[in-house]
């Protein structure tokens, strides 16, 4: 028997919320928009996702208003894919799942996520502990991580490499394709 693709049967928000998000690619691209990535090719060399899934997971998510697509190039026509407020709520979650599974899967931090005003570690729940706020992702720097690799292969990994304000475009992001 086929697996469905809904939880109809389902009375429940968690199952509405993986109707939307809970296909396999679907929250790593939502990851990777939240660290700036927003041009087709570059969520390609960074994911190694095939193209035909791809192109999927971007339409769904701006038919679901969690990406916006915008035109940034006119001749050829090229469109960046930018996170909504939708999507931007989706940082708790993400912020989540990310602790869940460095405690669980990996064997090292490869990623600080850090308040911007203070430079402090971002606590499990989002929270800056030497602030005493909830912290939204427009303030929080991704810094690199001892376990991360320093050498990687796709130009996206290396763009990534420094120190980076989430929700901010890659820096030169013309040359992350090259």
């Amino acid at each position: 028997m086929a697996l469905g693709k809904d939880y109809a049967t389902q009375e429940c928000s968690i199952a509405r919320a993986l109707e939307v998000v809970g296909e396999r690619w679907t929250l790593l691209v939502v990851r990777d928009a939240m660290y700036g990535v927003r041009r087709y090719n570059d969520f390609l060399v960074h994911l190694g996702i095939p193209r035909a899934v791809l192109a999927a997971r971007l339409q769904t998510l701006t038919a679901e208003g969690i990406l916006e697509k915008r035109r940034y190039q006119q001749s050829p026509p090229r469109d960046e894919y930018v996170l909504t407020e939708r999507g931007i709520a989706l940082w708790p979650t993400l912020r989540a799942l990310g602790l869940w599974g460095r405690e669980h899967f990996t064997d090292g931090l490869q990623r600080y996520f850090c308040h911007v005003s203070c430079g402090t570690e971002l606590g499990p729940y989002g929270e800056c502990p030497a602030c005493g706020v909830v912290v939204p992702a427009r303030d929080v720097v991704m810094e690199p991580g001892p376990a991360l690799d320093p050498d990687p292969a796709d130009p996206v990994s290396r763009v990534l490499l420094k120190p980076k304000r989430l929700l901010e475009p890659l820096e030169s992001p013309e040359n992350v394709s090259a």
